[in-house]
């Protein structure tokens, strides 16, 4: 049996090496790249099945490697691993592409738990797209193409990110019933983490801007104390 392939672009040796170390334990095999030039050249020119990646790198940041491979590769899962851990910058990696956000120092035995959650996810992903284009999901006038990830409200296309884009379609199968902060982290992140208190409320206020802004009736709402949830009011 192969084993699952790890780009790790981290540029301190000690954190490096632990984690490598760690990953080859539990059967793993790693590549590792000191800098942000080297890690983009290892993951354009070769095949990986996650990719780990620091932020604060030499030569080309993490938010930039993130971007250009997730462009280049949209399935691999890419986990950022960083000391870098205000709300801001997580949003930012976020919406660079990455999948999910582990902020130094931290237990090994947790980032074994989020890999193992996104490559779970992604195999379940390439099952998916052996099926038909997918479904298209309507409330009122929006509209979501879950195969080609496009959104329209009134005829009108309307640009998500991937994050954007599946906390929308999440709080549209909800159909009606009001989620939590807690249970949107455990849904749309897909794993338990520590984002401070309001990252669920900016991306709810990023969908309200390109949702409802120009658009009546509103869509999106609050519960106070309670959640959101994703209807046509009675008027």
């Amino acid at each position: 049996m192969n084993k699952i392939r790890v780009l790790l672009i981290e540029d301190e040796p000690k954190v490096a090496a632990s984690v490598k170390t760690w990953l080859e334990e539990n059967d793993f095999s790693v590549e590792m790249a000191p800098d942000g030039a080297v890690g983009r050249h290892m993951a354009q020119n070769n095949v990986y099945d996650i990719m780990l990646l620091d932020l604060n790198l030499p030569f080309i940041n993490g938010y930039d490697v993130c971007r250009q491979i997730r462009t280049l590769h949209p399935r691999l899962p890419i986990i950022l691993v960083t000391a870098l851990g205000s709300v801001e910058q997580k949003l930012t990696g976020f919406d660079a592409g990455a999948d999910d956000y582990l902020v130094k120092p931290f237990d090994l035995r947790e980032l074994l738990v989020r890999m193992r959650t996104l490559l779970k996810r992604n195999v379940a992903a390439a099952e998916d797209d052996k099926e038909p284009a997918g479904e298209l999901l309507r409330v009122a006038d929006l509209e979501l193409n879950t195969g080609y990830k496009t959104v329209t409200r009134n005829g009108v296309p309307i640009t998500l990110t991937a994050k954007e884009f599946s906390l929308l379609e999440y709080l549209v199968r909800r159909n009606g019933r009001i989620a939590s902060r807690h249970e949107i982290v455990e849904n749309v992140w897909d794993v338990n983490f520590d984002t401070g208190t309001n990252v669920v409320d900016v991306y709810i206020n990023f969908l309200r801007k390109k949702i409802d802004r120009n658009f009546e009736p509103k869509l999106i709402h609050t519960k106070q104390g309670m959640g959101y949830y994703l209807t046509v009011l009675p008027v």
